[in-house]
């Protein structure tokens, strides 16, 4: 079975990038090959990792919605809807050398995100014997887990950035492992974007309230906001960057 990374945390701290430099630091490690879920609805880790995305599972269940109303059905003659479906599915799956991208869209128009969260987990549990370790960029927030679309998690990555607010949001989503059973081998905290890679008195203090472990500090720099900006893959960043360097270290000391 693969070992279970989920990375999550509020909006806007963060996270993506974050996710998207540890499934590059996996990969170079020689622990591929790594299946990376984007399980945002809003879904970028793909620009994170420079790959480009043709269909999401949000866009397969649509099309095949669409193809039961067609006239002329595009599904081949003797070939089932069932298997029409997996077809498709699979077809969803981005590969690259180091890793495949599986992600997770949204349906068109209104409505909650119910079916598509049911076809991640499908897909989750198909592919979970197929790779040493899957990677998962949750969405902001906690549906995910509250929900049970993850397999088996032995890694939770919290990611924060300086404020209470951000703390006390992983904090939540660390009481809400706990309450839905699942019992990770490793849960911490990484802050992210902190002033000169240091955290002041209030966020320690906050951290300690809250029980949450402190895996590391990345600090803030202006190169990933530029990279951002100018549509360049963050993954791309110079070895010697301070935010690759900082992950990485705190990589090193999860023992993966």
């Amino acid at each position: 079975m693969a070992h279970v990374i989920a990375v999550a945390g509020k909006g806007g701290v963060g996270k993506t990038t974050l996710c998207g430099l540890l499934i590059q630091y996996l990969g170079e490690k020689g622990k591929g090959p790594i299946l990376a879920v984007d399980a945002d609805a809003n879904s970028n880790l793909n620009e994170v990792l420079g790959v480009e995305v043709e269909a999401t599972l949000g866009d397969v269940r649509e099309e095949i919605a669409q193809a039961e109303l067609a006239k002329e059905n595009p599904i081949p003659a003797g070939v089932s809807k069932a298997d029409y479906a997996e077809f498709k599915f699979n077809s969803a799956l981005v590969e690259d050398d180091d890793f495949d991208l599986l992600v997770m869209g949204r349906t068109q128009g209104k409505g909650c995100y119910c079916y598509v969260n049911g076809l991640l987990q499908a897909q989750l549990a198909k592919y979970q014997k197929n790779y040493p370790f899957i990677v998962v960029d949750n969405e902001a927030g906690m549906e995910h887990i509250s929900r049970g679309v993850l397999p088996s998690m032995q890694t939770a990555i919290l990611v924060s950035d300086c404020s209470r607010r951000g703390v006390q949001a992983v904090g939540r989503i660390a009481k809400l492992i706990e309450e839905c059973g699942m019992k990770p081998k490793t849960i911490g905290l990484i802050v992210n974007r902190a002033p000169n890679g240091e955290l002041n008195e209030g966020t320690k203090e906050e951290i300690e309230k809250q029980g949450l472990t402190l895996l590391g500090v990345v600090p803030q720099d202006e190169s990933v906001y530029e990279y951002d900006c100018d549509g360049k893959p963050t993954v791309e960043l110079p070895e010697s960057n301070p935010v690759k360097k900082a992950l990485r270290d705190i990589v090193d000391k999860l023992n993966l």
